[in-house]
């Protein structure tokens, strides 16, 4: 089977789910004894699209217009059904783009569409897909039969290796098309803070901490790790305490880190559905009988504010030695 892998770029540069997204279709690809096409969409040239390759693209497809500078829905749509019909499967991200880009794309093929996947397999020639629904209660298997299935994969559920493989860059056209959706821009947070959807370690806090100016011991503790992002619950996000973009849940980023650790979240579905998939979960409440706990795999029953600072002073102990 042959699959198309839509990497995303931000700023002229590979976001690191690209790889992933090679990863998921490597799954596909392997297993039915076929070849990875990557595509890349930019004004020019996307730093990281030359390594895609080691991560297991055959083959880097570049297309370049000026409106790829920014998310470009009709342009990429169209470009990719283009091609798509000669591909057994097109795999994106289960991100903002990804949720808007594939079902577009099968709209544009008449295909089946899988959303927000966290497993992948072929049997026989039908891509077989799993995934969470009713907030992660239930994993729900289906077949997506028809000539091209497309799929969106849910972040840091697939894990990149370097396959050693050099690839191609090839130049592909972009179709005309017209432009009904334009962006404008892209809003960013006043500080460089990493996206909870991109980190291998996410500290989340909800109600328990009492006051938006005790994030600081999140933010620290966060800090003594190195490569972790701050979360917050729908409650606080609610109570205007933090940014949206730091709200995991349901309504919110479904985020699947190495490690998450939530601090005062009493562990509403709402806020289950967005984190119970993540690799090993800790949870820090002095509620014994919080839900938190029946999803996690080390809880800690204790007052926040005693246990953070032990814990971040432990990480920093860890990391310097």
């Amino acid at each position: 089977m042959k699959v198309l892998a839509v990497v995303e770029q931000r700023d002229g540069a590979l976001r690191k789910v690209s790889h992933e997204i090679l990863a998921a279709a490597r799954v596909l690809a392997d297993t039915s004894g076929g070849a990875v096409d990557a595509i890349v969409f930019g004004a020019g040239a996307v730093s990281g699209m030359e390594q895609l390759g080691g991560f297991g693209a055959d083959r880097v497809l570049h297309a370049t217009h000026a409106d790829f500078a920014l998310y470009a829905p009709d342009g990429a749509s169209a470009t990719i059904a283009s091609i798509g019909a000669g591909y057994g499967a097109i795999v994106f991200a289960a991100t903002a783009m990804g949720r808007d880009l594939a079902p577009r794309v099968a709209a544009r093929l008449g295909v089946a569409c899988a959303t927000d996947i966290t497993g992948l397999a072929v049997e026989g020639d039908v891509v077989t897909v799993t995934r969470p629904i009713y907030a992660g209660k239930v994993l729900q298997h289906g077949r997506l039969t028809g000539a091209t299935a497309v799929v969106s994969v849910r972040p840091n559920t697939f894990h990149p290796a370097a396959s050693g493989k050099a690839g191609s860059v090839t130049a592909l056209a972009v179709p005309a098309f017209t432009a009904r959706v334009t962006s404008k821009g892209v809003k960013k947070p006043d500080a460089a803070v990493l996206d909870v959807t991109e980190a291998t370690v996410v500290v989340s806090g909800g109600r328990g901490l009492k006051e938006p100016v005790n994030f600081k011991l999140l933010e620290d503790l966060a800090a003594a790790f190195g490569n972790a992002a701050v979360g917050a619950s729908r409650a606080v996000v609610d109570a205007g305490w933090r940014d949206h973009g730091e709200q995991v849940g349901q309504t919110g980023k479904t985020v699947s880190p190495q490690l998450y650790i939530a601090v005062g979240i009493s562990g509403a579905i709402q806020h289950l559905a967005g984190m119970r998939t993540a690799r090993t979960i800790v949870a820090i409440n002095r509620d014994k009988d919080a839900p938190i706990f029946k999803v996690a795999d080390y809880g800690i029953v204790g007052d926040l504010f005693e246990v953070v600072p032990r814990l971040t002073e432990e990480v920093r102990k860890i990391r310097s030695s």
